[in-house]
């Protein structure tokens, strides 16, 4: 399919998307109009009126598309990154401790792949374990975390690193375990009859088999990672970061505020795992393999 031939099609849901969501927004914010015209003892707004009121109040119930993305030029472009009200500055702070969160849970997932792949008690007792921790809702685990490591003085980056190693380990572990046992019993074979030894078979076969696996995976746990990152942020009460900037938002009404670091996070989640498809696409040419093997 040609790029128009995709194009097209994607901007006529974005279109519709739109076009409902001005509608929700004159639904959902003429409550209020009516309530304020009826408290000034004024006529019931017109058709025309209400939607120009609705779609510019100062705390909607729904902003409207336009106050959203005027919030995140206002808090993006206008605003040093220095700033505490700079949606860059708060979008950093997440970022760092997803990053964080996503590297220790990449290194934990491959480790105990590797170990459930090549141990059978570990394969037996760990799986389980691993498959049942995600079970736990996130918001259960986050304040414990929270205040377990401040009661051992330890604050700031790691707690909110580690409840995101807490989600992004767990597709690692899953994948590359999928991918670590890829090799069929021919090519296992063929290994044992070089005389292979564990080391060399894992190196020399399992490892580059695990590869569009690995990659695959990683593209959800570094997404998930910056939901751990956003939820770690709002038990500890931080004044910085995306899941600050929500918290603040939700105690004083900004849904404007609200709505603007969602799409933030959104569009920090789409260029973490564009980075991750792009290192994807270069390890496989490099490799020799076809990209897009393993959706």
């Amino acid at each position: 399919m040609s790029k128009s031939g995709k194009t097209i099609p994607v901007l006529t849901i974005l279109v519709f998307i739109v076009a409902i969501w001005y509608a929700c927004v004159v639904w959902m914010n003429a409550p209020f109009e009516f309530d304020k015209a009826e408290r000034l003892s004024k006529a019931a707004p017109t058709f025309s009126e209400l939607v120009n009121t609705t779609m510019a109040q100062e705390r909607p119930v729904l902003p409207a598309p336009h106050q959203v993305f005027r919030e995140i030029y206002e808090t993006t472009v206008l605003k040093k990154v220095t700033s505490k009200r700079s949606l860059v500055y708060h979008a950093w702070i997440t970022l760092s401790a997803t990053l964080l969160g996503f590297i220790i849970g990449t290194a934990l997932g491959i480790a105990l792949a590797v170990g459930i792949v090549h141990n059978r008690a570990m394969d037996k007792s760990v799986m389980p374990w691993v498959i049942t921790s995600q079970t736990i809702p996130i918001l259960a685990i986050a304040p414990m975390i929270i205040v377990v490591l401040n009661a051992a003085g330890i604050s700031g980056l790691l707690p909110k690193a580690l409840i995101s190693t807490y989600l992004s380990f767990f597709p690692v572990v899953v994948g590359m375990v999928k991918g670590l046992r890829a090799p069929d019993t021919a090519q296992l074979d063929l290994m044992h009859t070089y005389n292979a030894s564990t080391a060399q078979t894992f190196w020399k076969l399992r490892w580059p088999s695990s590869m569009p696996y690995l990659f695959t995976s990683l593209k959800i746990a570094v997404a998930i990672s910056l939901v751990g990152a956003i939820v770690g942020e709002m038990p500890t009460g931080a004044v910085a970061g995306l899941g600050a900037r929500l918290l603040a938002g939700s105690y004083y009404g900004q849904t404007i505020q609200i709505w603007s670091a969602l799409f933030m996070a959104a569009a920090l989640a789409a260029a973490l795992v564009i980075l991750v498809g792009v290192a994807h696409n270069y390890i496989l040419r490099r490799m020799g393999e076809k990209p897009g093997a393993i959706a």
